[in-house]
């Protein structure tokens, strides 16, 4: 089961994806339609907290570099089964880390202006590539003990940095704010062009510190998928990543009595407790998708995860709110005005879905 692809990570990656391709303005729009408690906190979950805390929309990010994690092992089984040298592997990781880079940048704007000085250089999929990147080559080139290592230094060296170095510049403010930590300093003084928040970017270079560990994080559960023991069904494999998703839940609340959930600043807490929610729900997709094989439910999802990039990049340079106002508009002014918001956030996720599904039918898939 372990050798063919895991359907579970394509349907989870879609799903994942689903939230940016018009997900969460759905759920937002139906507190506008039915009003109420519950609707009204789901609306508040598909933004993002202002600073420490966690919503709902501040998993997406972490759960997709989580998710690329756990692909590379399988991967890189796969490569170095077909003979694939390894230094090959390796420009393959670096190419990729660094495509993410630039097509972030790109992403950015920059190609609208070309302005070297003002462009925004850090971003979500320069974050993703990489976090990814470094990660893959500790992985490549380190056992489990190294690794286990390695990302326990990255998030308590994290922490002690941040705890105990403020901002040069910072003012006395606390240390765990943009602009008296030691991550915003050295984004206002080494990170190029334009700071998204002015004192601090979210996307920024401290910051990719722990993120490392969100992908080692994600590629340790596809090593632990990998492996094979008498003993071990995908059952039990199942059960075990619950048993360390808790584990790792409980960890992150503790420390962040001391070190806060924090996504603007990646903090090793926020590191814990998005992973643990991210290995938790791969766990229950996993289970159902792969070992239970319940799959009736996920084409929707997995036409959305097989081709994540593309809606990612495509709603950026592609007007799908054009297309579905043009085709779907008459209909949505028909409805009550309350109602409204929510049909035209379901056209403009049935408009996007379809360009999806046309190229997967036609086994175009854009990878980097």
């Amino acid at each position: 089961m372990e050798s063919k692809r895991l359907q579970s990570l394509d349907a989870l990656r879609g799903f994942d994806m689903f939230f940016i391709m018009g997900g969460a303005g759905l759920l937002a729009a139906l507190a506008q339609w039915f009003p109420c408690g519950f609707t009204e906190e789901l609306a508040r979950q598909m933004g993002h907290v202002d600073w420490h805390g966690l919503t709902h929309h501040d998993t997406i990010f972490p759960l997709f570099l989580f998710i690329a994690g756990i692909a590379f092992p399988l991967s890189l089984a796969k490569q170095r089964g077909r003979g694939k040298s390894e230094g090959a592997i390796c420009w393959k990781v670096v190419r990729r880390g660094l495509t993410l880079v630039l097509l972030g940048v790109i992403y950015n704007g920059f190609l609208s202006s070309w302005n070297f000085a003002e462009a925004r250089y850090a971003s979500v999929l320069g974050r993703i590539g990489l976090a990814w990147m470094f990660g893959a080559l500790i992985f490549m080139h380190t056992g489990w003990k190294p690794r286990v290592a390695i990302t326990a230094v990255l998030l308590l060296g994290y922490y002690l940095l941040m705890r105990f170095v403020p901002a040069p510049d910072g003012g006395g403010a606390d240390v765990f704010s943009a602009q008296g930590s030691i991550t915003g300093y050295v984004d206002r003084i080494l990170l190029p062009g334009t700071i998204i928040y002015g004192n601090i970017d979210p996307e920024g270079l401290l910051s990719a510190l722990p993120a490392i560990a969100t992908a080692l994080l994600g590629m340790f559960t596809g090593e632990w998928l990998q492996l094979q023991r008498e003993w071990l069904s995908p059952s039990k494999k199942v059960v075990w990543m619950v048993v360390a998703g808790i584990v790792m839940l409980a960890a992150g609340l503790v420390w962040s009595i001391w070190f806060p959930v924090n996504k603007k600043l990646w903090t090793s807490s926020f590191v814990l407790v998005v992973g643990a929610y991210s290995l938790l729900l791969f766990a229950l997709f996993y289970w159902i998708i792969d070992v239970r094989s319940c799959r009736r439910w996920t084409p929707f999802f997995t036409v959305i995860g097989m081709n994540s990039i593309a809606i990612y990049l495509g709603q950026k340079f592609i007007n799908f709110s054009f297309t579905s106002e043009k085709v779907f508009g008459g209909l949505v002014g028909l409805l009550p005005e309350s109602a409204r918001p929510f049909f035209s956030s379901a056209a403009y996720i049935i408009v996007c879905w379809l360009f999806l599904y046309v190229l997967y039918r036609k086994k175009i898939f854009l990878k980097v």
